[in-house]
């Protein structure tokens, strides 16, 4: 029973940040002979607020034939010592867990052979908004050198909700 406890606490915890990603297909022109359509990016903004979050409130994207959809990512290392083989790095440490589940992204994305630029939306998840958000700086640095501004979802959630207290985004 509590190994089967953990396995669900962990996978909540796992359910944690960046989730929907696109892509134009790099082996299209391998399979049709002919070159890969460009992927296009159309901004929708009614307001111009979310440009000082290097965020679109909407996009059209076009053009696209590749879908890479990830699970949440969360601040976690390798842990042959712990019973499911992971634990959460910097605990008690926001920006640094920050820092980690975006660099998660990145090696699903260079294994996926793709690029930040390809990334269409986001969703956070957190235990802390405030401390999130000042700490927003480690994303817009991550983002900002891609050249896109994917629309983003920030929530909230009440501890216990990852159900793992170490865990805060």
């Amino acid at each position: 029973m509590m190994k089967s406890r953990l396995r669900a606490t962990w996978l909540a915890a796992a359910l944690a940040a960046p989730s929907l990603l696109l892509s134009a297909n790099p082996l299209y022109a391998q399979e049709t002979n002919q070159e890969a359509p460009a992927m296009q990016r159309q901004s929708v903004n009614p307001t111009t607020w979310g440009a000082a979050y290097l965020m679109d409130q909407g996009e059209v994207v076009s053009g696209a034939s590749r879908v890479l959809r990830t699970s949440g990512q969360v601040a976690i290392k390798e842990d042959p010592a712990s019973e499911l083989g992971i634990t959460i790095t910097h605990v008690g440490d926001l920006r640094g867990q920050i820092q980690d589940s975006l660099a998660s992204i990145d090696a699903i994305l260079e294994q996926a052979d793709m690029t930040r630029s390809d990334i269409v939306h986001v969703h956070f998840y957190t235990t802390d908004i405030d401390g999130f958000l000042a700490n927003y700086d480690v994303y817009a640095s991550w983002i900002e050198p891609a050249g896109v501004m994917p629309p983003q979802s920030l929530l909230g959630v009440i501890p216990p909700s990852l159900q793992n207290p170490e865990a805060a985004v």
